[in-house]
């Protein structure tokens, strides 16, 4: 299937909403959790949710939600998460992965990662304007969502000794895989810029597998 049918895919209303449920959870959903989610039969969500693994939106899968094993646990359920294959649609058709990743390489031979973090930093200033830092995660949470991160709270009792918020999406995925000291550098310099480094919320490096590369916590200068 193309990528401009997959994401047509999308445009049913109900068949949007279980996409936007299963995605913003970050693991596996069973049918009758998205079913009750967004508030339709499970027979309803079922089909949508086949009709989006058929397109390569979602990942199906089977396992048993009750945790339980052996006899009497039950059948194993459907489950779905999101693909990790990236879709993307220009009209008329543009390649800017290809340029992206070109100047990625010329910059990384080049040694040109301290002026590629600097033009970072300037560009998150630029971004976040005249404004003051955000006052706080959830506000910085909302910032981050309106540019794709999609932001998620992780308490202190999930390992940290402090809340974080980590982010699902990396929107420089694709050329993070090929130079990831070099991209991620720069997306942790252009965060430093949006957020502001002597803000209340600071950003820092902490890899995970699936996800961005950068978290953002509070500031140690404005922890009481």
């Amino acid at each position: 299937m193309k990528d401009i049918d997959a994401i047509a895919v999308l445009q049913e209303p109900v068949r949007r909403r279980l996409y936007d449920y299963v995605t913003a959870q970050g693991r596996e959903v069973g049918r009758n959790e998205a079913a009750e989610a967004v508030g339709v039969a499970r027979t309803l969500a079922a089909h949508h949710l086949d009709r989006l693994a058929e397109a390569g939106l979602l990942e199906s899968g089977s396992r048993r939600l009750t945790g339980r094993s052996g006899p009497g646990a039950g059948r194993p359920a459907k489950v779905y998460t999101r693909a990790p294959a990236e879709l993307a649609v220009s009209l008329p058709a543009r390649d800017y992965r290809t340029a992206a990743e070109l100047l990625a390489e010329a910059t990384e031979e080049a040694g040109l990662d301290a002026e590629l973090c600097a033009a970072a930093r300037r560009r998150g200033e630029a971004l976040r304007g005249s404004e003051s830092p955000d006052s706080g995660l959830e506000e910085a949470m909302e910032t981050l969502a309106a540019r794709g991160y999609e932001p998620h709270l992780e308490d202190a009792s999930a390992g940290q000794a402090a809340p974080v918020v980590r982010m699902r999406n990396c929107p420089f995925h694709a050329v993070a895989e090929r130079f990831p000291p070099l991209v991620c550098g720069m997306n942790l310099a252009l965060l430093e810029g949006l957020f502001g480094q002597a803000g209340p919320v600071r950003a820092r490096m902490d890899a995970r597998p699936g996800e961005c590369c950068v978290v953002l916590e509070h500031s140690k200068s404005n922890e009481n």
